[in-house]
């Protein structure tokens, strides 16, 4: 058995709660931010504001208290808005053990520093081991058991087989790697793809325009991965390839829901609001993609494109516009 604190209460940490609670054999504790929305789950047992429809077992401990959500667990799962686990880090390296292990199911960079999850964890916590999950997982289905596989990178092989029995059960299968940066990369990475994705499907381009955005997509994505050290082969796996197709297309997309309606000609603020406190991670990640890519020396211009509709209000059919009359060059 397991003692898992899942640090965030929005939809996805409410998912994996309850995909960890089904599986069973585990203790866990689940940390919400807000005070209120804490005392709403323990006298409900439901997420109504950003998971409805799901009932939290009873025996899942409910906190505000972040140094009591930590305590003496074994696992640290961190589900917070990248924005956020700089904070959070904060909070709890004074009072972390160096057995217990970080994991972030976060899928962001952070805005003004370009770092990536893990890295903002190492900053606080050098002796903990250090991991991420990623790959392709709505987290309505997850919590509904529907067939989910995901990937859990971690430096120790060893400590990746232990996390890899944690997480998995019949709904969702775990597979693993070695491979943090890239594990870490695609995931936020393809935010800033599929807002994009939902540009194209706002302007009513077509699927030729989508599939080969995709593509073009996941090249540039493995472009800087590589680049700060990633492998190419995790960008063709779930946490690359998969989980880009499945936020480019799927209908509870965040990220691609934001795009649809910058392409139908709404302002990025309105948008913003409508999504009554949930995250699109792409939009701050868009630009932290740019100041890596500039560090580097990569080229993104689908990324520098949605930068230019996001940020300076650039008219979206422009911005496609411009993808498409670049000069000729090799696949």
């Amino acid at each position: 058995m397991s003692r898992i604190a899942v640090i965030g209460a929005g939809a996805w940490g409410t998912a994996l709660t309850v995909s960890l609670a089904r599986r069973g054999g585990h203790r866990l504790t689940l940390w919400a931010h807000s005070p209120d929305h804490a005392a709403h789950l323990t006298d409900t047992g439901e997420n109504t504001r950003y998971l409805p429809g799901f009932i939290l077992p009873a025996d899942v401990e409910i906190t505000h208290d972040l140094n009591l959500a930590i305590s003496g667990a074994d696992i640290i799962l961190c589900v917070t808005p990248s924005q956020a686990l700089r904070s959070i880090m904060v909070q709890i390296a004074p009072v972390l053990t160096a057995r217990q292990v970080l994991l972030s199911a976060s899928k962001g960079i952070e805005e003004k520093t370009f770092l990536r999850m893990s890295q903002i964890m190492c900053e606080y916590a050098p002796d903990n081991p250090i991991g991420t999950l990623g790959g392709p997982s709505f987290a309505y289905e997850v919590a509904a058991a529907m067939p989910t596989a995901i990937t859990l990178a971690v430096d120790d092989p060893i400590l990746g087989k232990t996390l890899q029995d944690d997480f998995s059960s019949a709904s969702l299968r775990t597979y693993r790697n070695e491979d943090v940066i890239g594990t870490e990369l695609g995931g936020a990475l393809k935010n800033v793809i599929a807002l994009a994705a939902g540009v194209v499907t706002g302007l009513e381009l077509g699927n030729n325009a989508t599939s080969a955005l995709i593509t073009r997509g996941i090249a540039e994505i493995t472009r800087l991965a590589m680049a700060c050290g990633g492998r190419r082969e995790t960008m063709s796996g779930l946490s690359g390839i998969g989980d880009l197709v499945l936020t480019c297309t799927g209908g509870l997309s965040r990220n691609r829901t934001v795009g649809v309606e910058l392409g139908k000609g709404r302002k990025l603020n309105d948008i913003i609001a409508g999504l009554n406190g949930k995250v699109a991670e792409g939009v701050l990640t868009t630009t932290a993609a740019l100041g890596l890519a500039r560090r580097y020396g990569v080229e993104m211009p689908i990324t520098e494109q949605m930068a230019a509709i996001l940020h300076e209000e650039k008219a979206p059919l422009d911005a496609i516009g411009d993808l498409m009359s670049r000069p000729g060059r090799t696949e």
